[in-house]
């Protein structure tokens, strides 16, 4: 199974929490339904050409988190999330880069006023299209 999963080497972040972030976002907003089969660990490491000790870090993280379930034999399938979880789940995601966002403008002292404004307009070239 192709994942579209893509992995930038000149992020500062980390490729673990490339893969986890990407494959979260597949699940929660419902591109990948529940009962999907995901690649072995094995298969989706040589795809992402990336180490299996990294795609073993994403699986579990986000098992924990009770987005992915693993049947030993059968492998990793999409958990069944229910509706308020997954809203919680879209929600979080999108809090973390909006705090992120704001964190980079206050390390270059953007102002209040000028992320608002730069929010708006970025907001609304976004959702024009």
């Amino acid at each position: 199974m192709w994942l579209p999963i893509h992995i930038n080497e000149q992020s500062a972040e980390p490729l673990y929490y490339q893969i986890e972030v990407q494959l979260r976002a597949l699940i929660v907003s419902g591109q990948l339904e529940e009962g999907t089969l995901l690649p072995s660990i094995r298969e989706l490491a040589q795809l992402l050409k990336c180490s299996v000790i990294t795609v073993r870090r994403v699986y579990q993280d986000l098992e924990n988190e009770g987005l992915l379930r693993t049947k030993q034999g059968t492998g990793t399938y999409v958990a069944r999330i229910e509706q308020n979880a997954m809203d919680r789940f879209r929600l979080d995601s999108v809090i973390e880069g909006i705090e992120s966002a704001i964190d980079a403008g206050k390390l270059v002292q953007c102002t209040k006023e000028e992320l608002m404004k730069l929010f708006q307009e970025i907001l609304e070239r976004k959702y024009r299209g």
